[in-house]
């Protein structure tokens, strides 16, 4: 009898666990909870081990560097100190010179801004400060030879000259400063009459060649005998129009303003001048040249006419 209900006692607590799922499945969970528990204390136990061992390995690497290990923000960190810094890359190789002077830091172009510009650079710069100097220079030298060779080839012309009509003596041996010598006028004329009666054998002029002739007209004036009329003014100023900027062509020859000046004189019907005390007055540079300015700015004026009385 006993035995029957040990037996009837059994099959009831086993219909019972079968019957309530929730309290079998509480059952199994909480062994089960129990074993996963258990193995994963098991595993956070051997995953931390696991991780010391990475520690000490990377700390014996990199001495020092502990922050690298360190996890979350700290970790990130450790990655950009290990990174190299920005100075400590090598320099890019520069391209040019401006890539060679604009490299280095700001101490190395600080030091260079101290020392100055390189040889290149001061050469430059002497260049372009000399230059507006030697622009001037480079055209008086252009202008002095032109002006020479126009005037040897004058000489050699006047020398070849078969009539005689002119002659010429450089001033103290200067290209540039000329005295002529004028042996002919309209033998019809009363000037001519009037140097074979004074016994005059020439008329004497001087020219002075200016630095951009043949391009400007030289100063040409009367030195003796003194001289009335004939468009000849005082001082020995010449009052010809091919003679001032406005009148002149750097085709004109020195035989050709001879020519044309012995030509006014006659039709202006000069004259020894024979007065006495007067006829030994000679002309002078000075009073020669401000009587042309005068009468160029007269002419300027009026034009190449008979200007007012009041004008002079």
């Amino acid at each position: 009898m006993a035995t029957l209900l040990r037996k009837i006692g059994l099959i009831r607590l086993h219909n019972r666990d079968t019957e309530d799922p929730k309290h079998h499945h509480n059952h199994r969970g909480g062994g089960g909870g129990q074993q996963s528990a258990s193995l994963r204390g098991k595993g956070g136990a051997k995953s931390g081990g696991h991780k010391q061992q990475q520690q000490q390995q990377q700390q014996q690497q990199h001495p020092g560097g502990a922050g690298d290990a360190s996890p979350g923000p700290g970790k990130g960190k450790g990655k950009r100190a290990a990174e190299p810094a920005p100075r400590d890359k090598p320099p890019q190789p520069a391209a040019g010179a401006a890539g060679a002077a604009g490299a280095g830091g700001p101490r190395e172009r600080a030091a260079g801004a101290r020392a100055g510009p390189g040889p290149a650079a001061a050469a430059a710069a002497a260049a372009a400060t000399a230059g507006g100097s030697l622009v001037p220079a480079a055209r008086q030298q252009h202008c002095t030879q032109v002006r020479s060779r126009r005037l040897m080839k004058e000489l050699q012309d006047i020398a070849r000259l078969s009539d005689r009509f002119i002659s010429v003596e450089l001033v103290d041996e200067s290209l540039f400063d000329w005295n002529v010598k004028l042996h002919q006028v309209d033998k019809d004329s009363v000037l001519w009459q009037d140097m074979k009666e004074t016994n005059t054998e020439f008329i004497l002029l001087n020219l002075t060649f200016p630095d951009n002739f043949p391009f400007s007209p030289p100063f040409m004036r009367v030195l003796s005998p003194r001289l009335e009329n004939g468009y000849v003014l005082d001082g020995g100023a010449i009052c010809m129009e091919l003679l001032t900027p406005r009148g002149w062509s750097s085709a004109y020859t020195v035989e050709a303003v001879m020519r044309q000046f012995a030509a006014s004189l006659v039709k202006g019907q000069g004259r020894i001048c024979r007065k006495a005390g007067k006829s030994k007055k000679s002309f002078s540079r000075k009073e020669a040249e401000a009587t042309f300015k005068s009468l160029v700015k007269t002419h300027e004026k009026y034009g190449w006419v008979t200007p007012p009385v009041s004008d002079g």
